[in-house]
């Protein structure tokens, strides 16, 4: 038996980390270092190096898996970090710049598809609209941070852009489902792969029914014991297996719906932090740098460097033409217009794992990974910069502070609550010290705001 995934593991982890504190010092999303430490360890910089005699890491099928359930785990907290009572109460103003900031960069997505994959078939049309899917997505955790440290998060244009966020995301996930289900090579009737989805939510909300106060019953029996979380991970799996193996549709969909099921608990804030230490211990760093480790520069074309350049304008136009435009017919000024559009303009985690699940699927070629790449890493830098420059000269707001619910995820800037004092008698598998001191830090420490 080879061991050598052990190698593998020590060198992704060590280069995440301290590429990761890069990162957080220059004031970036450690996501962006564990990408950069990715690429800097796989085939693109070395095995042109050494012709392909010697490359730290190699993308094997260990890293693969591992890799797959870091998405698995980066979804199910997705979706228990969604405050359903939030996304209720976030009105017509939110929804409209979410819909409007995803119907815009789909649109932008897909035009600058078409002279590339041209539209000859239904796989290269699939091709084209799965490029404006990718742009769809918001990563607010480099935003929230900003207009924390700005005074403005409980501001009207931080109140709409965390709400727009959730509501974005959601309706990513669900036309990423319709995408890579149509892509299905048994697939010919559109309609069926609707009708597939539908009758997933349907039956995964009618279970989640029955769930929810199953766990509600195990949170007061056993209140802040690991085997509420456990149970939790468990249902996160049975989820991301039907969704893939009964329904066709993608694993990560089903893992985000049972987090959304288990996020109004009393338990939730417990769950997700034990689901947490392990995503952000191992799982996580392995799915991002595995994105850098499979990026390659072989076949690098002129063609792909314009499509790279279209697809960064198009990614950071379409959230301020389309979200920022949204804001403006809501009655928003022009000047907290921009503010919204540059707010939801950040990509990070969600723009990587739906690019993961398309070209997984066929819908992309992995050349095209480095555009998504450069379009994380420019949105991250260019997002608080401006957001600066905007708010700069207001005076900040008091007690500007947010609940748990942006959108946050491992390996980014996250908000949150102070974790609550956790005893643990009759523990499962070990012994588990208090989480307010030691133990579990805080998410703010951990990821990168602190």
């Amino acid at each position: 038996m080879s061991y050598r995934f052990l190698l593998d593991l020590a060198i992704i982890l060590l280069g995440t980390k301290l590429l990761g504190l890069l990162m957080k010092k220059l004031g970036l999303p450690q996501v962006v270092g564990a990408l950069l430490a990715g690429i800097l360890v796989g085939p693109a910089i070395w095995s042109p190096l050494t012709h392909g005699k010697f490359i730290p890491v190699s993308y094997t099928d260990f890293l693969k898996d591992i890799a797959e359930l870091g998405v698995i785990l980066i979804m199910f907290e997705a979706g228990l970090e969604t405050d359903l009572k939030e996304l209720k109460k976030s009105g017509l103003k939110a929804s409209l710049v979410a819909l409007c900031g995803v119907v815009v960069p789909l649109a932008l997505g897909f035009l600058i598809a078409i002279p590339f994959f041209s539209l000859a078939s239904k796989e290269n049309v699939l091709s084209c609209v799965f490029v404006g899917v990718i742009i769809t997505a918001t990563s607010v955790s480099i935003t929230v941070a900003t207009l924390r440290e700005l005074g403005k998060l409980k501001g009207r244009v931080g109140t709409v852009i965390l709400s727009a966020a959730i509501i974005d995301d959601v309706i990513g996930i669900i036309i990423l489902t319709f995408v890579t289900g149509l892509k299905n090579p048994g697939e010919s009737k559109p309609y069926m792969v609707l009708v597939r989805t539908a009758l997933f939510f349907i039956a995964g909300i009618g279970v989640g029914v029955g769930l929810n106060f199953l766990f509600r019953f195990l949170a007061k029996k056993w209140p802040h014991r690991r085997r509420v979380p456990i149970f939790g991970l468990v249902v996160c799996f049975f989820y991301a297996f039907c969704a893939e193996h009964f329904f066709g549709i993608a694993d990560i969909t089903g893992a985000y719906l049972a987090g959304i099921l288990l996020s109004n608990l009393k338990e939730t804030n417990y769950i997700e932090r034990k689901v947490d230490v392990s995503s952000y211990m191992i799982f996580s760093p392995v799915f991002f740098a595995s994105i850098g480790i499979k990026t390659s520069f072989e076949g690098f074309k002129p063609s792909i460097l314009l499509f790279c350049l279209l697809f960064v304008l198009a990614g950071l136009l379409g959230k301020i033409i389309g979200c920022g435009g949204a804001a403006k017919v809501c009655g928003f000024s022009w000047k907290e217009s921009a503010r919204v559009g540059i707010g939801m303009m950040a990509r990070g985690e969600v723009a990587l794992i739906v690019t993961q699940k398309g070209i997984a699927s066929g819908l992309l070629p992995d050349l095209y990974l480095a555009a998504v790449i450069v379009l994380v890493i420019t949105s991250s830098l260019l997002a608080p910069i401006l957001l600066k420059l905007l708010f700069r000269g207001d005076p900040p707001l008091p007690l500007a502070e947010t609940p748990v619910g942006s959108g946050a995820l491992p390996f980014v800037a996250a908000t949150t609550t102070a974790p609550q004092q956790e005893t643990e008698s009759g523990n499962d598998f070990a012994p588990e010290q208090p989480s307010a001191t030691t133990g579990d830090a805080p998410a703010a420490e951990r990821l990168g705001i602190t």
